[in-house]
């Protein structure tokens, strides 16, 4: 069973920045696409970014220019980096893998998820 970990969450102030980190033993990180996603309550889970064999990337429109995802193979280990954090950040962050096609941002279409670690941001 594949079970991918995050961590790296945390409590920051508009402006500043977050690394955060998903490890998951047993999964090959070059076979399908990696993604996170965040979920704030009362909202639905949403598509932050996602990386692609051949490193691909995308990205949703509210988070370009100020979150980078990266992959370091050596490690088996997805980032994100966040930067620039503004309130509206304030979500539980989850990373999942095993993309089976379709839209990147579409949950449904990853196959295994992390618990999650949280990040919220004050201003």
């Amino acid at each position: 069973q594949v079970q991918p970990v995050e961590s790296g969450g945390g409590s920051v102030q508009a402006g500043g920045s977050l690394r955060l980190s998903c490890a998951a033993s047993g999964y090959t990180y070059n076979r399908s696409c990696m993604g996170w996603f965040r979920q704030a309550p009362g909202k639905e889970r949403e598509g932050v970014a996602a990386l692609c064999p051949g490193i691909s990337t995308y990205y949703a429109d509210s988070v370009k220019g100020r979150f980078t995802i990266s992959q370091d193979n050596g490690k088996n280990t997805v980032y994100l980096q966040m930067n620039s954090l503004k309130p509206d950040d304030t979500a539980m962050y989850y990373c999942a893998a095993e993309f089976t096609g379709g839209r990147w941002s579409d949950a449904r279409r990853f196959r295994y998820w992390g618990q999650g670690t949280q990040v919220t941001v004050s201003s």
